[in-house]
């Protein structure tokens, strides 16, 4: 696959030959020549599983799937001999966290001009995670034509997923926890080639709380004060239970309400029947 290369050839190396600084808290994985292995490796599996690319549309979502979306399409073409359709999907429209974050901007839906109807359309993008950018990138697709099928190609699959959504084409398979993340570069859009793990702050992280043994049981912080104030609600309502009790019987002045006096010692035993 031809695509543009840095000036020094180094990696992690911009166009114009200086080196990129990698922070602190992040690490490369996956460098220029393992992302251009990986999208060759890509190109190859489309064309075997789609018997030579035919009646193949790209479609790249938003914003660093467009260009490998390009990139797949150069290869195709490479191999193949013939150009392959490709554009873009923009999805901002149908996300599900629009109610969270409502600021943001529209991007730009570029389709073939022979449509996408009867194609065989493969979504492309840089990772999957949680699945819902695909989802969302599904509803604008039926909303763009009816596709004979619709497949997925991403470079980086991180795992955790929330929805039942899997890639067709995987350039990597990259397991993580959920406090990383994954950040790729591309030549197209940060004038490098890389693909960076970033561990998140402590400060942004879940804390588990250790558990307490009461009794025979674990118990955590959160279900100790819930059993504490189930206790101490119980035996509220049962001292004005009593307390209603007395009342009632003090002014009816029924006679099975009035308490008995204790006795002392043992209780006498039962005459036989």
């Amino acid at each position: 696959m031809t695509h543009a290369q840095p000036a020094s050839g180094e990696p992690g190396a911009a166009r114009d030959g200086t080196a990129r600084p990698v922070p602190a808290d992040s690490k490369t994985v996956l460098e220029q020549a393992e992302i251009g292995r990986a999208l060759t490796r890509l190109t190859h599996e489309i064309i075997e599983r789609t018997r030579g690319a035919q009646h193949v549309v790209l479609l790249g979502i938003p914003t660093r799937g467009v260009p490998l979306a390009g990139r797949l399409a150069a290869g195709l073409q490479q191999v193949e001999g013939r150009p392959i359709p490709h554009g873009s999907l923009d999805i901002t429209m149908y996300r599900d966290d629009l109610r969270l974050r409502p600021a943001r901007t529209l991007g730009r839906t570029q389709v073939p001009p022979d449509g996408i109807d009867g194609k065989i359309v493969v979504l492309v993008d840089d990772v999957l995670y949680s699945g819902r950018t695909v989802r969302a990138a599904l509803d604008a697709l039926n909303d763009l034509g009816r596709p004979r099928a619709g497949q997925l190609a991403v470079l980086v699959y991180r795992g955790h997923r929330e929805l039942p959504i899997r890639p067709d084409y995987v350039g990597k398979n990259l397991p993580t926890a959920r406090s990383e993340r994954i950040q790729v570069q591309l030549l197209e859009v940060d004038e490098v080639d890389q693909i960076l793990v970033r561990v998140e702050s402590s400060k942004n992280r879940f804390t588990t709380v250790r558990p307490r043994r009461v009794g025979s049981f674990l118990m955590g912080r959160s279900e100790i004060r819930a059993s504490s104030s189930a206790v101490s609600s119980t035996s509220r309502a049962s001292s004005r239970l009593r307390s209603a009790a007395e009342i009632r019987c003090r002014f009816t002045g029924a006679s099975r309400c009035r308490r008995r006096p204790h006795r002392a010692g043992p209780r006498p035993a039962r005459p036989p029947r």
